[in-house]
């Protein structure tokens, strides 16, 4: 594993502490499809929820939701709807992206965990 997907599994990891903690239920980490891969599906009573995790050292450059761009935004689309006709649900979808702020990189002792609640349609 090259280094860049140690920290992506590192900030995927610590994302999906930050849900479990705010009663998300984790169901798949690492979705993939022909159309791309979701990094985090959780739900909560009333939410499936379609996560993009970003991590960054900083915002200096941008945030990092801006990284989540329309084409992006449709291969999530995409992979979210073959999800959707694997396990059909009841729960109504969202998309969310968590940015992840880690100036020192898996070095980091407090990173800063934003999560924007349907970032997206």
């Amino acid at each position: 594993m090259g280094r860049n997907n140690l920290v992506g599994a590192w900030g995927e990891t610590l994302a999906a502490q930050y849900l479990r903690k705010k009663k998300y239920k984790l169901l798949a980490a690492g979705y993939r499809t022909r159309f791309g891969e979701i990094d985090l599906i959780v739900s909560d009573r009333k939410y499936l929820a379609f996560v993009e995790v970003k991590l960054r050292k900083s915002a200096e450059f941008a945030e990092a939701r801006e990284f989540v761009d329309m084409h992006k935004q449709n291969r999530l689309r995409a992979t979210a709807e073959m999800y959707l006709s694997q396990y059909p649900t009841k729960l109504q979808p969202r998309f969310d992206v968590i940015e992840i702020y880690a100036p020192r990189g898996i070095e980091t002792k407090d990173p800063q965990i934003i999560h924007l609640e349907g970032a997206f349609e």
